[in-house]
């Protein structure tokens, strides 16, 4: 247990990081890896960053999509939007680690920033359901997804757009975050972005994660859900403007 470990403020802000994500998607079923992203970058490369990411998010997904009604339907009805977004994300991995940090950091920021825009502004576009439309958001999605292990916001655009029952949007979320987190994990690993000192490190924030988690379904019952949302997307347009301008002044 070596490397990032050993720093305790680069693992103290890494716990923090994975307290306040958890909490977020405990409470509103996304955001977690949009806001470990910004936290974790403060201290760590992008790509660490990314490699840190993987156990917290694997495991946030299966709890979501386990829990979420209607799972088989869900599976049937986005067969490929999952089977673009694998693959993308995959292949889009493997030569993550051959992308200047500059234009990660970037690339982060302005997916941060379109998604709270959007989220924000409640616009949307009719999207069809039929294999062209659920290709073209499985393409989007991936290459978000490989870049910058942030790939819900041409989902969640998508999903909106169509209009879905919150049920839908739930457990569709649950099962697309989850076809996408294992194929970045496997590709990640392969092009090696994800080494001993940062698996053990996202092993030890595993561990915070499912605990936040649990809490932000809690807080979910008690807390004004429109204002707590607000006010996550508003933090999250501050956080990826801040990683735009950190990008290109870098």
């Amino acid at each position: 247990m070596t490397g990032l470990l050993e720093d305790p403020a680069t693992l103290s802000v890494c716990l923090l990081a994975f307290l306040v994500a958890g909490t977020i998607k405990g409470a509103l079923g996304i955001g977690l890896p949009t806001t470990a992203m910004a936290l974790l970058t403060l201290v760590m490369e992008p790509t660490s960053a990314m490699a840190v990411l993987v156990l917290p998010i694997v495991a946030t997904n299966i709890m979501q999509y386990a829990t979420t009604p209607h799972r088989l339907d869900t599976a049937r009805r986005y067969p490929w939007t999952a089977a673009t977004l694998v693959a993308v994300i995959f292949v889009t991995a493997l030569f993550v680690s051959r992308v200047p940090d500059d234009f990660l950091v970037i690339a982060i920021g302005v997916v941060m920033c379109l998604f709270s825009m959007h989220a924000l502004s409640g616009f949307s576009v009719p999207a069809g359901g039929g294999a062209p439309w659920q290709i073209g958001v499985g393409l989007a999605a991936g290459v978000c997804g490989g870049l910058s292990a942030i790939w819900s916001p041409p989902i969640v655009m998508y999903l909106l757009s169509r209009n879905v029952t919150r049920d839908e949007f739930v457990s569709a979320c649950g099962f697309l975050f989850l076809a996408g987190s294992v194929p970045l994990g496997a590709g990640l690993i392969l092009s090696g972005v994800v080494t001993g000192s940062t698996l053990w490190l996202s092993l030890a924030c595993l561990a915070v994660t499912l605990a936040s988690f649990r809490l932000g379904t809690v807080l979910r019952r008690r807390l004004a859900n429109d204002t707590f949302r607000k006010l996550v997307l508003v933090s999250f347009f501050v956080f990826g403007a801040r990683l735009v301008v950190t990008g290109m002044n870098g």
